[in-house]
């Protein structure tokens, strides 16, 4: 199997500015959408590897270049910082979301959408799971984490007004529709946080998706009395 290396080390990330054909490196073709995809996601677990085992502080980005077999110079076309290397694990429900939030029909509760849809479906053992509660438990201890976990919700939010101003026919800045944004993202950032705290002595059964929904009902009951 040829290393990452091999795979990335010679096609350059794009710049953000349309490039011309004499700095699109000797006629390379360009890295395609899905293949940057992938290489982000590989950056983002071997960096979540390293952090659970070494710590935050002691791993470098050379570590990370090295666990993946390409040159430092390489990673940092992917991510500014090594922090930032683990932020693709920590958009992609997020990701979702925003699908399902403009998807939203106007006769359905948010949880009665999620669920048919198919949204909540997850499969608690598949790698990309385990890597990510590892580093949202980190987040608790380690400030450059949680900064990128706050960022990652941040932005989420700016995207989720947007469905939802599409969906009701408001301007995204409407107070009713940043209140919803908002709303929704802290539930699912807290189930989230919740699950990943959890430990094999506390389990109830509750997966993420048991605690998406939950922390959505809560949502969708608004500021009712308290009764659980």
């Amino acid at each position: 199997m040829s290393s990452l290396r091999e795979q990335t080390e010679e096609v350059p990330l794009p710049r953000t500015e349309t490039p011309s054909p004499e700095t699109t490196g000797r006629g390379r073709p360009p890295m395609s959408d899905r293949r940057k995809h992938i290489v982000r996601a590989q950056i983002a677990h071997a960096a979540v590897k390293l952090f659970t085992a070494k710590g935050v502080s002691a791993t470098t980005g050379d570590d990370i270049a090295h666990e993946l077999g390409i040159s430092t110079r390489t990673l940092w076309r992917y991510f500014p910082s090594k922090e930032s290397c683990v932020r693709p694990l920590l958009t992609g429900g997020l990701d979702v979301m925003t699908q399902r939030l403009r998807t939203w029909p106007s006769d359905l509760s948010l949880p009665e959408h999620l669920e048919r849809s198919g949204a909540l479906d997850e499969d608690a053992e598949a790698p990309s799971m385990a890597s990510m509660v590892d580093l949202i438990r980190m987040t608790r201890t380690e400030p450059g984490l949680r900064a990128v976990w706050l960022d990652v919700h941040h932005s989420a939010e700016e995207v989720f007004a947007e469905a939802i101003a599409d969906r009701a026919g408001l301007a995204p800045d409407a107070l009713s529709v940043r209140v919803r944004a908002a709303t929704i993202n802290v539930a699912l950032r807290v189930a989230a946080e919740r699950f990943a705290d959890r430990t094999g002595d506390d389990d109830q059964g509750e997966g993420m998706a048991d605690l998406i929904r939950a922390a959505l009902d809560v949502v969708d009951d608004g500021l009712g009395p308290i009764t659980r």
